[in-house]
């Protein structure tokens, strides 16, 4: 198990108390109670919806029941991943490959080829064992240590069929034994969670070499988008004023010796022409680099970003040191498109950035209090940042309810 994962474990604090107190340790706690329902749950969707839809091959019907099944265990995986990172903070971003825009067969294509999928299926036929496990082994100690501790308390109790109990040493020795039976099942909880994180990252997380790939090909979509919006903006502005100043310059040029009034008036729409093209490119060069962001820094520069806004926004840098360039670059552009996306739709009269450093991280969160309702859609600008951020292996989530508030928060993986 990795580094990034062990630390994402509750395996941080150290000895009985660290354990106790952790709250890390006993927010899995419920999730392996219950996640026996979840497996026995998977495992019917699988064996059994797999067998019938086997079965029925035979008649058309069983087609699109195992598609509907191969869907379902797909929408179960990506549940488990959600679940999994609420219970023991492990982050697994979902690995799929990018779905085709259209086709029925291209769709069905590409739900086949992806690894993912079969990945999950693996997944969800070992949850069901090794959820029972967690649970029988959670279930005996908390039963043992709750007995023990309660029996401490009462009037009188047993040790097996025969010797009752009424003294205090005895008492208090089963208040020890109680005690330390919770302890137990503390580290108990922590063991579960390492194995129960480990076999979600390995199967539901997809292989190291496939992830690269896939951030390879966002990053090169993204580039690709970028090219092509630099494109339309130099041919639809900066291409348009200063073709219309060649034109006034050669009417110009041409009535110099007749009509010196209206040359004078061609080269004043000229330089004007001039002055709006050079603004059109400096708005230009400004939304590939900004030069403030070279200058001074990522504070400056969405200090600028939020002065430039409709409503008031908190803006709050915690870095210290500046992280890399492409590091500042993605989390410059997530807060410009963010900030922009919520003065066109949020209806907003609150917002708030923060940039912040959390271990060999730069987190990026933009709230505002609007009325909601944004989500990572395919061609979308916020999908263009998940794809910007994934480039460094960084990680966009959205949430955005309907009515609001919307978040957005990216994280960034740097050393410095």
């Amino acid at each position: 198990m990795d580094e990034a994962l062990r630390e994402r474990v509750p395996f941080g604090a150290n000895g009985p108390i660290g354990v106790l107190v952790d709250p890390r340790t006993w927010r899995a706690l419920p999730y392996l109670m219950v996640s026996v329902a979840f497996g026995l749950a998977w495992s019917l969707l699988v064996v059994f919806g797999g067998t019938i839809s086997l079965v029925m091959m035979a008649v058309w019907v069983g087609f699109p029941l195992a598609l509907a099944i191969m869907v379902a265990w797909r929408g179960a995986a990506m549940l488990e991943r959600r679940m999994v990172r609420l219970a023991f903070g492990v982050k697994i971003a979902d690995p799929y490959q990018r779905r085709p825009e259209r086709g029925v067969f291209n769709h069905l294509r590409w739900l086949l080829k992806d690894p993912a999928t079969w990945r999950d299926l693996g997944y969800l036929a070992l949850i069901a064992p090794v959820s029972l496990l967690e649970f029988v082994v959670v279930w005996v100690l908390g039963a043992v240590a709750l007995r023990l501790i309660t029996a401490s308390f009462t009037a009188e109790f047993r040790f097996g069929t025969e010797m009752a109990a009424h003294t205090l040493p005895v008492r208090m020795l089963a208040m020890l034994a109680g005690l330390a039976m919770v302890v137990l099942l503390a580290y108990a909880v922590r063991g579960l969670s390492l194995l129960h994180g480990t076999l979600a990252a390995a199967l539901l997380g997809g292989g190291e070499e496939e992830r690269l790939r896939a951030s390879r090909a966002r990053g090169i979509d993204a580039a690709e988008a970028e090219r092509r919006r630099i494109e339309r903006d130099l041919h639809d502005g900066a291409q348009l004023l200063l073709l219309s100043v060649a034109m006034d310059l050669g009417r110009a040029r041409t009535k110099l010796d007749d009509d010196p009034e209206q040359v004078r008036e061609l080269l004043e729409q000229a330089h004007t022409g001039t002055r709006a093209a050079i603004a059109e490119l400096r708005d230009l060069a400004r939304g590939i680099h900004p030069a403030i962001l070279t200058d001074r820094g990522l504070d400056a520069a969405l200090s600028a970003l939020a002065a430039r806004a409709p409503i008031g926004v908190d803006t709050v840098v915690e870095l210290g040191d500046r992280p890399p360039a492409a590091v500042e670059s993605i989390a410059y552009y997530i807060v410009a498109e963010s900030l922009a996306n919520m003065a066109k739709h949020a209806v907003a009269t609150e917002a708030s950035v923060r940039v912040a450093r959390q271990g060999q991280q730069v987190v990026v969160e933009v709230w505002d209090n609007g009325i909601g309702g944004a989500s990572l859609q395919q061609g979308g600008g916020l999908t263009g940042l998940a794809d910007r951020a994934a480039t460094i292996d960084g990680v966009l989530v959205v949430s955005s309810p309907v009515g609001g508030p919307t978040l957005v928060r990216a994280e960034l993986p740097c050393a410095w």
